[in-house]
């Protein structure tokens, strides 16, 4: 097999997936960046024989470099490269399964009102499952959301709202949200792809995640937490803006801020307090 190849893991010894294989030839010029795979392998193509400098980056794990011969068939192998946490890395959850505590959660969104003002809006019945993986980007999230149990602030709103005129409650009562992907971007935050299913539309979303840390609650559970945004644009979702104006809500802006501050409690089912 030609091209340079190697195997990057954790020190844990888990694939480091998305890590970065970038070759240099003696004069610091570029002649090869690879990705690793699902299961941390990386392999350039063939390269001309000769001595190279092989640079290997992940984030949240601090880069490391190599030496690297090619020989006169185009192949060089690294072997197995392992990479160590980057200095103020946070500790990740334990894997397994968690609930999210959707007393102790939010989903807020944000439209833009009048083009200088804002209007928020509540979702307070969010509820789910989060399976923590290793590595952590075998993780998976399946959530939901009670689209009835919209807030405004405004009961005559909140229930035109709720109506077929806008979000359309008894036909989908559900806003879910099942995760596909995730990759690391930095120390404590992440990219979480997922699909998201709202007013009977369909459509792939990411999350800019910023994981807070985990630690014992004072009735004996194991609790984490982790804040996350993204921008939906109502249209996609065929969120009719002659609604909205009826609704009370005229003027509101396309693109719409969702917030998540969510609390997840280590085990398969909430605790009875």
């Amino acid at each position: 097999m030609s091209g340079l190849r190697a195997r990057i893991r954790t020190v844990e010894g888990w694939a480091v997936e998305h890590a970065v294989l970038t070759v240099t030839d003696m004069t610091g010029l570029q002649v090869a960046r690879v990705v690793a795979d699902a299961k941390g392998a990386v392999a350039t193509e063939s390269l001309p024989p000769g001595v190279y400098t092989a640079v290997v980056t992940s984030a949240g794990h601090n880069p490391i470099a190599r030496t690297a011969q090619i020989a006169s068939d185009g192949s060089g192998s690294l072997g197995e490269i392992l990479l160590n946490p980057a200095e103020g890395a946070i500790e990740l959850p334990p894997p397994g399964p968690w609930v999210i505590d959707p007393a102790h959660s939010s989903v807020i969104a944000t439209a833009k009102h009048l083009g200088f003002t804002s209007i928020k809006v509540r979702f307070p019945e969010v509820s789910g499952r989060i399976i923590v993986g290793r590595p952590i980007e075998q993780s998976y999230v399946d959530a939901e959301i009670k689209a009835a149990a919209i807030e405004t602030g405004i009961k005559m709103r909140d229930d035109h709202l709720r109506s077929s005129d806008f979000m359309n409650v008894e036909a989908h009562p559900i806003i879910g949200f099942t995760s596909t992907e995730l990759r690391q971007r930095g120390t404590d935050s992440w990219t979480l792809v997922g699909d998201l299913s709202l007013h009977g539309e369909r459509r792939q979303i990411e999350l800019d995640v910023r994981y807070g840390g985990f630690g014992a609650d004072p009735w004996g559970g194991i609790r984490m937490a982790f804040h996350a945004e993204t921008q939906l644009h109502r249209n996609d979702f065929a969120i009719n803006y002659s609604a909205m104006a009826r609704a009370g809500v005229a003027a509101i802006g396309a693109n719409i801020k969702i917030e998540l501050d969510i609390t997840a409690i280590q085990g398969e089912s909430l605790p009875e307090f």
